[in-house]
């Protein structure tokens, strides 16, 4: 499959639901936290603040089910409590997801620049 100057092994109806997954600011993010280690569930609430308990379980879920996540129930604990952690497929995406956090960041002010001039002539354009 050619995507722009680059090739790449695959066809797109496979990849593109993969890119949706790993390109979600949710699945990102719980990604990013894992990096650091192993999670309690309470413990990726916290520290994701503005993720709701649902979007965090459908997205450990649908992480989980993708093999990037694992979920180990530790039942030596009373109440039993469930840890999150990386998979090695999973590990595999930190260089790549910070790389991307890094160019963001590095970009941010130029973005947020061109969208305020582009918002401010498509305002003229309507007003026109």
């Amino acid at each position: 499959m050619k995507l722009g100057n680059m090739s790449v092994p695959g066809d797109c109806a496979r990849i593109s639901p993969i890119l949706s997954r790993v390109g979600d600011k949710w699945a990102t993010l719980v990604i990013l936290v894992l990096s650091e280690g192993p999670k309690r569930y309470g413990v990726l609430r916290r520290e994701i603040e503005s993720i709701s308990q649902r979007m965090l379980t459908v997205t450990l879920r649908a992480l989980e089910r993708d093999g990037l996540v694992s979920r180990r129930v530790l039942a030596e604990k009373n109440p039993p409590q469930v840890e999150y952690s990386l998979t090695e497929l999973g590990e595999s995406l930190i260089e790549p997801l910070f790389a991307l956090c890094q160019w963001s960041a590095l970009n941010v002010d130029e973005i947020e620049r061109r969208r305020a001039a582009h918002d401010a002539r498509a305002e003229g354009e309507e007003v026109g």
